[in-house]
């Protein structure tokens, strides 16, 4: 049997104390008979959340970060300690996230059967619907954005099938410590949101598969505003996926596209009160220093590539939906965008 680290999200602040017991206890309940071991970040950590996450998970090993270093790097120092000790798979779960004890199992099987999968993500389901789907999977649009596939929408035997999946969600997943070593971690840069975005297609770029397996199931204490108030991370990371992922010609046949969509931001975050957040981004990416991360960034994809962009584009989106947002104007736009998409990628053979 293979080795499998267990790695729940880095607590920060109260997180543990809201929801880690729920979650350590559904893992220690999972009927995998292999050995499992339970690595957590402490982020930001302090003599009682130490205390409080150890006296809750006694045989876990914690790793202790004097800052709040961030979803991505928090994941990677304990991914990092599970590739030393040498674990075949590493299993990331959300700590708000509760686990059918037969998921680590199901996971591992389709590990096992499926040679070329290097991410597996089981069928996450919303925790207080529970015939509910939170993802079966994550999308990308072609100017980044990032959504869950079957959000809200009620799980079915159409469903329960094993699939090909763009990227996965770092809600939940199995990733082989061997595509790992090859592709490398996380990349800290984006600190939290669109990580698993950027590795899922990096992961694509080196020859390997994200897939989904229905049969694996997890229970997502999922709340939309959540995530909804991190613009800067989410819009500043889905450019960076982009820059780093396509190739040059597929960056400016999409750029027309792109600049109409900044000016539909823009427009947006004004209504929202984001403006400043959306001035934020652009600072990034007019700052000279971060040109140097930007390349180095984008030459590590590139080298990795074994299948052109022309193999990738059928996977990616050319429609923005997040279910949780019914706006005219994006009702309005997604036709316009979906078309340009059809007429691009049937441009793009490189």
């Amino acid at each position: 049997m293979k080795k499998v680290a267990i790695i729940i999200s880095p607590n920060w602040r109260d997180y543990a104390k809201k929801y880690l017991a729920d979650c350590a206890e559904s893992i220690r309940k999972q009927d995998y008979q292999g050995e499992m071991k339970i690595f957590i970040t402490d982020n930001e950590t302090s003599p009682e959340s130490f205390n409080f996450i150890s006296k809750t998970v006694s045989r876990a090993e914690i790793i202790l970060n004097k800052e709040n270093d961030g979803f991505a790097k928090g994941n990677n120092d304990a991914m990092r300690l599970a590739l030393m000790q040498g674990f075949e798979y590493i299993v990331l779960f959300n700590m708000d996230t509760e686990v059918d004890k037969s998921c680590v199992s199901n996971l591992v099987k389709t590990a096992e059967e499926n040679e070329y999968a290097g991410a597996i993500q089981p069928r996450i389901m919303l925790f207080r619907n529970r015939d509910t789907i939170n993802s079966l999977g994550n999308s990308t649009h072609f100017l980044g954005f990032g959504y869950c596939l079957g959000y809200r929408e009620k799980f079915n035997d159409n469903n329960d099938k094993l699939r090909d999946i763009f990227n996965f969600s770092g809600a939940a997943v199995l990733l082989k410590s061997n595509v790992l070593k090859k592709i490398g971690l996380f990349d800290e840069e984006y600190w939290m949101y669109n990580e698993d975005q950027e590795l899922g297609w990096r992961i694509w770029l080196a020859g390997f598969k994200c897939v989904l397996a229905p049969e694996a199931v997890v229970y997502h204490k999922y709340e939309f505003s959540r995530s909804s108030k991190q613009f800067y991370w989410m819009d500043r990371n889905r450019i960076l996926a982009i820059l780093e992922c396509y190739k040059i010609p597929t960056l400016i046949l999409i750029f027309p596209a792109f600049l109409v969509m900044e000016i539909g931001l823009i427009l947006f975050s004004l209504k929202t009160g984001w403006f400043k957040e959306k001035i934020k981004v652009w600072k990034y990416f007019f700052n000279p220093a971060k040109w140097r991360y930007i390349y180095r960034a984008r030459k590590r994809n590139q080298s990795l590539r074994k299948i052109k962009d022309s193999d990738m584009v059928p996977m990616i989106s050319g429609k923005i939906w997040y279910q949780e947002v019914d706006d005219w104007k994006l009702r309005l736009i997604n036709p316009v965008f979906n078309l340009y998409w059809r007429i691009t990628k049937l441009i793009i053979f490189w």
